[in-house]
């Protein structure tokens, strides 16, 4: 998000209330919200987390998280998709202004802070240290009791939320081996690089040397989404003949679908119905197949589903140079 954006949004948030999220969640999704402790400066931080729980057992966990100036309640029909689909979705809200650069999107200099947020998912195993009490609480909420996490990880993330995972991927490579080896797949939501350092595209030089499956879907270039600067910095960065879509008539906001807002809509316009379903699709296949190991055809070029939204208008292929 570019700084005029950042003010903007900043400037409106003041103004605007959120738009109330759903009530409930989706039929068999059991949504429970609770806290995370993650290290800020010389404090910590208890930061809010919806945690949407499956039914049956899970086939992995969704890192979702959201973008600058938003919330995890923006998320949550993204969030009830995921869960549909089988996985447990961990969605933390993070400040997008703080004194110490605690903070979603780069305006300073927050790699310290996301180092901290890797660090939940470098320290998954141990059920004592920060991720997994908050899951214990979740489960236990959710009446899950005796469920384990799942070791199997899908990393996506919106707009400045998309850098803030691609870096936490990044950051697990370089210092938590072997909990990268259970990040299955990428999946970016129109991306949006922050106005300060290289954190995504130090974050895509490293991941580009693995094998991870790397997925955006992104809206056209325009003012809300910094002239598409995360797609544009994704396919210069990661040389694969597929790296996702762009929804030819997408909009800023279409990640978030049903549970967005009016500071979404105001500032980036209205998510129309086939962008968002194309989008949640999309995303959910590509992180089943993440988790699986596999490649489903139809949702890739080639495939029926696919080459129908191409064959409509309402998509076009996204590759590296």
């Amino acid at each position: 998000m570019s700084i005029r954006r950042a003010a903007l949004a900043l400037a409106l948030a003041a103004t605007l209330l959120a738009a109330p999220a759903p009530a409930s969640a989706a039929p068999g999704v059991v949504e429970v919200s609770n806290t995370v402790d993650i290290r800020c400066a010389f404090y910590t931080m208890k930061a809010d987390v919806d945690w949407y729980f499956p039914t049956g057992t899970p086939r992995g966990l969704v890192y979702l998280q959201h973008g600058f100036s938003r919330s995890n309640g923006n998320l949550q029909d993204l969030a009830e998709h995921y869960a549909t689909a089988g996985f447990v979705v961990f969605a933390p809200t993070l400040p997008s202004a703080n004194l110490y650069g605690c903070t979603v999107n780069n305006i300073g200099n927050n790699t310290a802070f996301l180092d901290n947020v890797a660090d939940l998912l470098g320290k998954a195993t141990d059920s004592s240290d920060k991720l997994g009490r908050s899951f214990a609480d979740a489960r236990t909420r959710a009446g899950r009791a005796g469920l384990a996490l799942p070791t199997g990880y899908v990393l996506s993330g919106h707009s400045a939320g998309a850098e803030v995972a691609s870096y936490v991927a990044n950051k697990l490579r370089t210092s938590y081996a072997a909990q990268f080896a259970k990040v299955k797949a990428l999946v970016l939501l129109d991306p949006v690089k922050s106005p300060v350092g290289q954190s995504m595209a130090n974050a895509f030089h490293g991941l580009k040397t693995t094998s991870l499956p790397m997925y955006a879907v992104s809206s056209p270039p325009y003012l809300a989404n910094s002239n598409a600067s995360g797609t544009v910095e994704l396919t210069n960065d990661v040389p694969r003949p597929f790296l996702g879509v762009r929804l030819t008539t997408g909009c800023h906001c279409d990640a978030e679908g049903a549970s967005t807002d009016g500071l979404c809509t105001l500032t980036s316009g209205t998510p129309q119905a086939q962008n968002v379903a194309a989008l949640q699709t999309l995303a959910v296949a590509w992180a089943v197949d993440g988790v699986a190991g596999t490649t489903t055809a139809t949702h890739h070029p080639g495939g029926a589903y696919y080459d129908g939204l191409l064959a409509g208008g309402v998509v076009q292929t996204l590759s590296g140079v």
